[in-house]
């Protein structure tokens, strides 16, 4: 094997990691990267592999736009007894991608010509930017295809609409293969999105009070109760002057509501960080992932120029009555609030609404730090958060976790079971009728795995088997293929330290069994 127009080698992980995968993303064939391989495709392996890979993911979804989520994959590779990383790059559809901190230039941009990356000239990044369709998400296919619009369904009623049996297409809630869109998983009843909201006792972060998640749910009921939490939150202040006592809120109520729909609408989901509201003694922070919207200027954005992130939600706000389509969101705010009150950083946009009113009932009477130092001590402290979120979205990918604000965990945990019964009653009923007469090497194996994580080969040595047998190795296959069982390490599946767990379904199923 060596290096083609489609294949990379690099000796070991270098700062040249993001000018090849971009090479390859505005390359219309893709490509292969290939780590732990020199230039003459001798194999010498790479040290801490698992280390790496985490440091390949973290610096394609962090060091690369627009978002490629989606069209790359990290591989660990064995060849030669030694470990490799394979990074397999699709084509992307939003060409020209570029290098964040260079830019939409030729220094940021690049194309793959023979087996180098050179520099993309400046017309092609023009033309290809006009051609561009900017809403990744809506090309992203959701991890989950078995999802559920009844909320959305109820949203459209109310709103003097109904939804007919096209509706998922009509609204774009699906790939051009015919799957479920991320915005689909976004929109369904039940997804692992989830909108925080803090209060904090003081000025700063140290005391937190409260703290609110609302989601796992369809994003138009998350929208909705965050609204209801800030509506509570807005409390009545009372301002005496010389003429008169007169009661008004600590937020401008107007620009409160276009301030939350604004955040939530423009996030850039495809980070998997949801907007985040954050309630202080003096202020009301809302952050969003993002920052502006790529080629749109600050000017721009004050001045209400309407560049949607994700046109196919606000398409389904506008249906709903919950947002204008014509930009009219920021000027709005900026009626009550100074500009100084946003600050804009590569990754991320915060707003902050100040409390504090004086005699002149006016909202615009704290100044903001919005120095260049402000912004990069943002930045570094949103993404310390960033990387807090995906490492619980690492934790939970295996997990369906659903929280609802009325709803308390023994009756989610009662639905749940009840689901998951239903599930196997469904899908596992030869299964299930063959365990309840009699115990068989699939129900033991199952059994065996309940309390404690085990590799094949402990299994295979609590089953007095000298070795792991094929009839074991099929049985495990068929526990996993049936979502009983999951893998430790489901990034790897091969990896010599891979042992087993139960899933609900299968303590689930033990329950059936044994009831």
């Amino acid at each position: 094997m060596k290096e083609t127009n489609r294949i990379e080698f690099k000796f070991k992980l270098n700062e040249s990691l993001e000018k090849e995968v971009v090479a390859f993303l505005n390359y219309k064939e893709g490509g292969a990267i290939f780590i732990g391989i020199d230039d003459n495709g001798k194999i010498v392996g790479i040290k801490n592999a698992d280390t790496t890979q985490l440091k390949i993911k973290d610096r394609i979804k962090n060091n690369i736009q627009p978002s490629c989520l989606g069209l790359f994959d990290v591989i660990l590779e064995k060849r030669e007894n030694k470990d490799i990383i394979k990074i397999n790059i699709a084509s992307g559809t939003e060409k020209p991608y570029h290098i964040a901190k260079m830019g939409m230039s030729s220094k940021g941009c690049f194309l793959r010509i023979g087996s180098a990356a050179e520099p993309m000239p400046l017309r092609m990044i023009e033309e290809l930017f006009a051609k561009r369709t900017r809403n990744s998400i809506s090309k992203i296919s959701s991890n989950q295809q078995e999802l559920n619009f009844e909320q959305l369904k109820i949203y459209y009623n109310e709103a003097g609409f109904k939804l007919g049996d096209k509706f998922a297409k009509n609204l774009e809630l699906l790939t051009l293969e015919g799957k479920y869109n991320y915005i689909a998983y976004l929109m369904s009843d039940r997804n692992g999105n989830s909108i925080k909201v803090a209060k904090y006792k003081g000025t700063n972060r140290v005391n937190l009070i409260e703290s609110n998640e609302y989601g796992y749910c369809s994003l138009i009921k998350a929208t909705k109760n965050v609204l209801n939490k800030l509506e509570i939150e807005n409390k009545t202040a009372t301002i005496i002057t010389s003429k008169e006592r007169i009661n008004k809120p600590l937020w401008n109520p107007i620009a409160l509501r276009e301030a939350v729909i604004n955040a939530i609408v423009h996030n850039d989901f495809s980070r998997e960080v949801p907007p985040k509201f954050e309630i202080f003694d003096d202020r009301l922070e809302i952050t969003s992932a993002g920052g502006l919207v790529d080629g749109m200027s600050q000017t721009e954005f004050f001045e209400g120029y309407s560049v949607p992130r994700n046109k196919e939600i606000m398409r389904i706000y506008k249906d709903l009555d919950m947002v204008e389509h014509l930009g009219s969101g920021i000027p709005r705010i900026l009626q009550s609030y100074e500009q100084e009150c946003f600050i804009f950083t590569d990754n991320f946009l915060r707003m902050i609404l100040p409390f504090k009113i004086d005699d002149t009932l006016s909202y615009k009477t704290i100044k903001i730090d919005n120095t260049t130092n402000k912004k990069q001590e943002l930045q570094g402290e949103l993404q310390q958060e960033l990387q807090g979120e995906l490492k619980k979205l690492q934790i939970h990918e295996n997990e369906e976790v659903y929280v609802t604000k009325k709803e308390t965990q023994q009756e989610l945990q009662g639905e749940r079971q009840q689901e998951l019964q239903g599930e196997i009653q469904q899908e596992l009923q030869g299964e299930l009728k063959r365990e309840k007469k009699s115990i068989t090497f699939y129900g033991k194996i199952l059994k065996i795995i309940e309390t404690k994580n085990l590799s094949k080969k402990e299994i295979s040595l609590i089953l007095k088997q000298k070795q792991i047998t094929t009839h074991l190795e099929n049985t495990i296959a068929k526990l996993f293929k049936n979502k009983l069982i999951q893998r430790t390490i489901p990034e790897k599946p091969k990896s010599p330290k891979q042992k087993y767990k139960i899933t609900e379904k299968g303590k689930a199923f033990l329950e059936m069994v044994n009831g």
